[in-house]
């Protein structure tokens, strides 16, 4: 999330960084302040950012590096007239408040010469101190101490506020909602971007983006869904009211200007004209458990039944597989994005079996990122985000390209059933052991 911020945003991630992945402070470089806020303004993973005065693996290389930071850059920050406080954050540890106090008077060779306030300081300063990321084994010492100015506080509020318990309109698998601010940062959703889903469901992923000043829109097979028919999925309701229904849910936020239309649609047939048409595709594709895979038309079908009157437009409906569900995914967002949009969707794997090999590919699409959200021991889903870097040809080298890349997820039925079934076999049977 950070890195896709950071190219909306602009900044890069520190060379010193490269090294301390696996650390919860990161340094980044940013440009300016202003930049560093806006990076905040999107951020449901990130707590807070600083302006970095000094660190070290030691108090003793904190304070070398601090009394090595420039006096006129902390000068406007320590005036007479100004009021400061000073934090003390461990990860990993509990510190006394004897200790706290210890650490806090180490600083005073800084030049502060502003007055204390707790409650309301103009400047507040962090003292970060990373004890590792094991638990049952806390090193006496900080492997890492940071010292800097705050700058701002991420949207983690977001996920309470949108939370889908408090949410009008919801189904069986409507998407969590920091996942939901998660894809559309990975997407790089901006103010008046077009973003779409093609399987949109109670359009859970249209309210993270229209938060962001994105026009959205979705499409879905599921006619009761779309006009908030049925069923209801909220515990003690057993229909759902008159006005349940996605443009509902985005009155709720303010939101509502920004949303275009959900329409019936079946993803494996695109209904829109030839052309780039969305900024963003994201998307959460049925795997076939709590919600059918499903598209029109019989298995079976003929050039008889292909041919019927217009007059009867009741479809039969078939399985639709997992693979081919990826692959006309990657196929329609080649073809429907805009040059540098892109495509954020959730990919189910089997863990013991899973290589990085096995996500499908586009030669339109570059991969940008694949993080792993995991559901059980044995199963996880893989947040796969690709960008459009490549003209879309219906007919030419690049749709031989795609056929060869992709037929481990088209037409080989050995592959689908060996590994996509049991995926969705192995999700469901963890799903129940769960409810049990």
């Amino acid at each position: 999330e950070i890195t896709s911020l950071l190219s909306l945003c602009g900044g890069q991630f520190s060379s010193q960084q490269e090294i301390r992945v696996n650390s919860p402070f990161w340094i980044l470089t940013i440009p300016s302040e202003e930049m560093a806020r806006g990076l905040m303004k999107r951020t449901v993973c990130a707590k807070s950012v600083f302006e970095l005065w000094g660190h070290g693996r030691s108090a003793g290389e904190l304070y070398a590096s601090l009394r090595n930071y420039p006096v006129a850059e902390m000068l406007p920050y320590l005036q007479p007239d100004s009021t400061y406080k000073v934090h003390i954050h461990t990860f990993n540890k509990t510190l006394t408040q004897a200790q706290k106090i210890q650490k806090i008077d180490a600083l005073e060779f800084l030049p502060f010469k502003g007055k204390v306030n707790l409650k309301k300081p103009q400047h507040v300063f962090w003292i970060l101190e990373d004890y590792g990321m094991d638990p049952n084994n806390v090193p006496e010492d900080p492997f890492h101490l940071y010292f800097g100015r705050w700058i701002a506080d991420g949207q983690r509020e977001l996920i309470e506020s949108y939370s889908v318990k408090k949410r009008h309109f919801i189904g069986n698998t409507s998407m969590d909602a920091c996942l939901s601010f998660i894809m559309a940062n990975h997407g790089r959703v901006k103010p008046n971007d077009v973003v779409y889903d093609p399987f949109v469901g109670t359009g859970g992923l249209l309210i993270s983006s229209a938060h962001f000043g994105a026009y959205v829109c979705g499409t879905d097979i599921d006619y009761n869904t779309i006009h908030g028919l049925g069923k209801a999925s909220r515990k003690n309701q057993k229909w759902r009211g008159p006005d349940e229904n996605i443009r509902a849910n985005l009155r709720q936020y303010g939101l509502e200007k920004y949303y275009l239309d959900a329409l019936v649609s079946d993803s494996s047939r695109p209904i829109w004209r030839k052309g780039m048409l969305f900024d963003v595709i994201m998307t959460d594709p049925p795997y076939g458990i709590r919600e059918a895979t499903r598209r029109t038309g019989s298995q079976k079908e003929t050039l008889k039944t292909a041919e019927r009157s217009t007059d009867n437009h009741i479809f039969v409906s078939s399985n639709y597989h997992l693979s081919d569900i990826f692959f006309d995914l990657l196929k329609f967002a080649a073809e429907y994005l805009v040059m540098g949009g892109r495509l954020v969707y959730w990919l189910p794997v089997y863990r013991p079996e899973y290589t990085e090999e096995m996500v499908p590919r586009h030669p339109c699409l570059k991969l940008i990122s694949n993080c792993e959200q995991m559901l059980s021991s044995h199963t996880s889903r893989r947040l796969i985000t690709m960008e459009k870097v490549k003209e879309f040809k219906e007919q030419g080298p690049s749709s031989r390209f795609l056929e060869a890349e992709c037929r481990p997820y088209r037409g080989h039925n050995s592959f689908r059933e060996k590994y996509f079934s049991g995926v969705a076999k192995r999700i469901a049977k963890g799903e129940r052991d769960n409810q049990k």
